[in-house]
């Protein structure tokens, strides 16, 4: 009994120590796959925070955003969670990769 309790417990940790956001991972898999471009993202996320050309064509853009946070004693202070996206886009001007940090 005692292994079945952990083998549950630690089949519960496993995936939420992932790093997956799944509700970035559901606003960005769609997009990637069908093949939004820089001129959708600026409309809909606005401006980037950071743009770089890329070696081979195309572009990369990075977001800042506050994603959560914790507070805590003494005076429950908060310290807001700082998220890095970083799309790249192909020379065509479409979304060919994105990563995620910190949120």
């Amino acid at each position: 009994m005692k292994r079945f309790v952990w083998l549950l417990l630690f089949s519960l940790i496993i995936p939420a120590c992932s790093g997956k956001n799944p509700y970035l991972e559901a606003s960005l898999k769609p997009a990637e796959l069908q093949g939004k471009d820089k001129g959708w993202f600026e409309k809909n996320w606005g401006a980037a925070d950071g743009k770089a050309s890329r070696f081979f064509g195309g572009e990369t853009w990075t977001y800042y955003r506050i994603a959560g946070g914790k507070s805590g004693p003494p005076f429950f202070n908060f310290s807001p969670n700082q998220c890095q996206i970083t799309l790249k886009f192909d020379k065509e001007e479409k979304l060919s990769d994105y990563t995620y940090s910190g949120c």
